[in-house]
């Protein structure tokens, strides 16, 4: 018997821990997944801002904590996790959405930025998906992980001065597809939205030098993303609907990648 598609997307009784969810596309994704009824658990590096994104999403009736740590530090991130699993139980989803840019030429780039964005856009993903994995998505056999990738991830730019989060950002889709394989038998589906341009704190200087307009036309649908445009193919990765869903790379980005191939 088939099961009625509310109670697919329902994630009552769920727990999400979403990195980086302090603002922008982090926060956009906990509200969708809070308002489909999980707990959400907050972590970025900043007390000031998770506090204030936790209030907000509590305004909405959501059930939301937060924890500050460095998603690039394994001691953080496993203390982290702990605290997780002492305040809500076991995490159900994760959502590895904390990341950083840098813009420079290349032949230019210095070398800390290299490591600052390798470090918080590949090196989080690895340490949280691990440290969920083992202590609460593996030994229950089931999970959903939810990367958010880029569509720099899926091409090159002429324009855009920006190797190293191309790079990481490239690195996290094949991130995806491998852990989706070795962890489908655990029952633990792996996932990764590859946005196109929303405003952010992180894509301001993008959008002030080349002019949300500009970048608009540049996608079939003619527009940039808006506050609730992740929010339906998050959902779907994190619940029921999306169970038989795993390895998979879904840019949401207007088009973009379709025609213009990243």
């Amino acid at each position: 018997m088939s099961t009625p598609i509310q109670q697919l997307f329902d994630l009552s009784g769920k727990t999400a821990l979403v990195t980086g969810g302090s603002r922008g596309l982090g926060l956009q994704i906990a509200e969708a997944l809070g308002e489909a009824g999980a707990k959400i658990l907050l972590t970025s590096r900043k007390a000031a801002d998770l506090e204030e994104a936790a209030a907000d999403l509590q305004a909405k009736g959501i059930d939301a904590r937060w924890v500050a740590a460095d998603a690039s530090d394994p001691v953080a991130v496993h203390k982290v996790v702990d605290d997780a699993m002492q305040r809500l139980g076991a995490i159900d989803i994760l959502v590895n959405n904390a990341g950083a840019t840098w813009g420079a030429p290349a032949e230019d780039y210095p070398l800390e930025a290299w490591d600052k964005v390798m470090d918080l856009n590949i090196r989080s993903i690895f340490l949280f998906s691990q440290a969920v994995g083992k202590a609460t998505m593996i030994p229950r056999r089931q999970g959903r992980i939810i990367n958010v990738a880029s569509i720099a991830g899926l091409g090159g730019s002429l324009e855009m001065k920006f190797i190293a989060y191309g790079t990481s950002k490239g690195a996290v889709v094949n991130f995806t597809r491998t852990l989706a394989g070795e962890w489908g038998p655990y029952g633990i589906t792996v996932n990764a939205l590859a946005p196109g341009f929303f405003p952010s704190k992180m894509t301001k200087g993008v959008l002030q030098t080349f002019g949300a307009d500009k970048l608009a036309a540049r996608a079939p649908l003619r527009r940039i993303g808006d506050d609730d445009d992740l929010k339906g193919a998050a959902l779907l990765f994190a619940s029921a609907a999306g169970k038989h869903i795993t390895g998979q790379i879904l840019a949401v980005d207007g088009g973009v990648a379709a025609v213009h191939g990243g």
